[in-house]
């Protein structure tokens, strides 16, 4: 039967035959009702199916009493707040850590165990069905989503079908179908650990706080290869997802709640991050069993695919993992900005993390966090924190005399030779990971330096290391793979933009000549070098004089004029196709002073663009806090 066709007529069944497909029962939904022939419900108001699910906490807690069971099933029935979200969040906990109830002793006293609500150890102890047509009616309003996915009689995901064979209709109707079912019957979504979207041609997973772009495709089944196009979103998407291994998992570690203290989110794992993850935690155990080499391997996912968020995942899978047994993680930036950036993504993670992440201040810090422990704990830092603060001199050795020697001597001390100790770096590819040595030269005297490599492995030399990465790692580069290993996962620009995960760049050339005087063209390359090469280690001060003369050059005023002349004749044109009406558009600059250079010039052209209020006008300055 041709694919078109396929999913007009046939879409809910098809995709009922994918869930038997996979041991899923299922069944009819009116069958269980109130009123139908087997009932499972005693009100249409009643999105949990409690018998199953008294029977699986009976079955998955052998030792629990039936009072103690009793309890777990009354705290997972009854809401802790008017908030869904919140609700949803509190119910993750319980998902992912049990529930607590009190267990009378012999003595008449009490002890608090756990009851858990699946067996994530053994899926065929749980029970999984997947429901078409569950009615639910809350404040006299009745709705049917086309399919639920129970398991032990939990409703965890929704699903909404859409039909291609109707052309008024497509997946971004299904998307607002879910959105009315949650301002109307936002009980069965109390348990929700994420929803699915189709119209026959597309399918789509995301979570109750996703908007619709946020819905993301899921393109492999066993994590293996790409499916192809010929085999339905849908049918990959169930099988990718649904089967009882995967999906266990993926409600269990992939599914994470994020909050600013404003907002909460929920942010659900895309294929190419839960598959990396899994890769990398059986690296992971390889590199770091007794004949390890301590190299885990390096993760390639293209920017603006959720690399950190990678992270988090994967740190989460380690820190429970009993294998690994409680490591300390240590996470590794060559940027202070990016250190904060990377810290918060984290700190806001620290419910799945179960652990509130650190920043190291310094190397001394730094010791102190992690020798203060056996194991456990994520302490962050910057890759500079393992150098010594004082270079050696050209020509000396270890141990001399002066600053280089008390340097020297202090940065010889091992932060800690523990073995469960993993170091997560980011942007893994960049020269500063490299471990042979150079000499820098001042105006008066020459360094030595090593790569920061060389640094952290003998300052952590029992701990094992995972790169990841945005940029390819050159064939070339023989420290990354040094230090890091090779390719766990490869997530690349090509496959990302498919996927709606990042968007398309196109670039466009503009020349807008330095004017140099003839003597200094041979020294700007090799003056630029130098200073991009070795700007976050190399002191500041050496910098100022030869930045101040490039920037001078690229901020000159004719040549602002020009650009400035080229940006709103291009602004314009775009502004007037009928594609592009709307746009937007973001500037980068070099320094501070050529921002406001290019702004003033712009103004000049096109007055009306400026305004003193900070809500209006068309252009604006934005200063970061700091140097990037």
């Amino acid at each position: 039967m041709a694919r078109g066709s396929f999913y007009e007529s046939h879409l809910e069944e098809a995709a009922l035959e994918w869930f038997e497909e996979l041991g899923y029962e299922v069944v009819f939904g009116p069958d269980i009702a109130p009123d139908g022939d087997y009932p499972e419900r005693e009100d249409y108001g009643d999105v949990v199916l409690v018998e199953r699910l008294r029977e699986a906490l009976t079955r998955i807690n052998p030792k629990l009493p039936g009072d103690a069971i009793e309890d777990a099933v009354r705290q997972i029935m009854i809401p802790q707040s008017p908030s869904l979200i919140m609700n949803n969040k509190a119910f993750q906990k319980m998902l992912t850590d049990g529930v607590d109830v009190s267990v009378k002793q012999s003595d008449g006293g009490y002890r608090t165990e756990k009851a858990y609500l699946f067996d994530f150890e053994n899926p065929l102890n749980n029970d999984f069905m997947a429901v078409n047509q569950f009615t639910v009616v809350e404040h006299g309003s009745e709705k049917r989503p086309d399919l639920v996915v129970f398991v032990n009689g939990i409703p965890l995901v929704v699903i909404e079908l859409k039909s291609a064979s109707d052309e008024n209709v497509d997946i971004t109707d299904a998307y607002h179908q879910l959105q009315t079912y949650l301002n109307t019957i936002s009980s069965l979504f109390t348990y929700n650990s994420f929803l699915v979207i189709s119209d026959g041609s597309n399918a789509r997973a995301g979570t109750l706080t996703a908007d619709e772009d946020r819905f993301m495709v899921w393109r492999t089944i066993e994590g293996d290869e790409v499916a192809p196009q010929s085999v339905p979103q849908l049918e990959v998407l169930i099988k990718g997802m649904f089967e009882w291994v995967r999906f266990l998992d993926i409600i269990r570690h992939f599914v994470l709640f994020q909050s600013d203290g404003t907002e909460t989110i929920k942010i659900l794992a895309g294929y190419h991050q839960y598959h990396a993850v899994n890769k990398a935690v059986e690296s992971t155990m390889r590199a770091t069993h007794e004949k390890g080499d301590r190299r885990i391997g390096v993760i390639w996912h293209t920017q603006g695919s959720g690399k950190s968020l990678s992270m988090v995942f994967y740190t989460g899978k380690l820190v429970i993992s009993r294998e690994l047994e409680n490591p300390t993680i240590v996470v590794i930036t060559d940027r202070n900005d990016l250190d904060d950036q990377l810290y918060s993504t984290f700190l806001k993670s620290k419910e799945l993390l179960r652990n509130t992440p650190v920043q190291a201040e310094d190397r001394q810090h730094l010791r102190a966090l992690l020798n203060n422990r056996t194991s456990g704990g994520i302490i962050f830092t910057t890759i500079q924190k393992f150098a010594p603060t004082t270079e050696l001199k050209e020509g000396d050795t270890p141990y001399t005399t002066g600053a280089a020697a008390e340097s020297q001597a202090e940065y010889d001390q091992v932060l800690t030779d523990r073995k469960n100790v993993i170091v997560i770096a980011d942007e893994a590819h960049r020269s500063q990971y490299g471990f042979g040595a150079q000499v820098v030269k001042g105006k008066t005297e020459a360094h030595i330096k090593y790569g920061f490599a060389k640094y952290m492995r003998d300052s952590l030399p029992n701990a094992s290391f995972i790169g990841f990465t945005g940029t390819p790692v050159e064939l070339t580069d023989k420290n990354t793979r040094a230090v890091f290993g090779d390719y766990i996962d490869i997530y690349d620009m090509t496959r990302a933009v498919e996927d709606g995960t990042t968007v398309k760049i196109f670039y466009e050339s503009r020349i807008a000549k330095l004017e140099l005087p003839e003597e200094m063209k041979p020294r700007i390359d090799a003056e630029y070098e130098e200073i991009t090469e070795h700007q976050e280690y190399t002191q500041r001060e050496k910098l100022k004089s030869k930045w101040a003369r490039l920037e001078a050059i690229v901020g000159a005023r004719e040549r602002v004029w020009q650009i400035a002349h080229d940006i709103v004749e291009h602004f314009e044109k775009r502004e007037l196709s009928q594609e592009n009406e709307g746009g937007k558009g973001m500037i980068v600059v070099m320094s501070r002073r050529i921002a406001i250079d290019l702004y003033k010039e712009i103004v000049a052209l096109r007055p009306d663009w400026h305004s003193d209020d900070l809500m209006q006008g068309k252009i604006k300055v934005v200063m970061t806090g700091s140097s990037s």
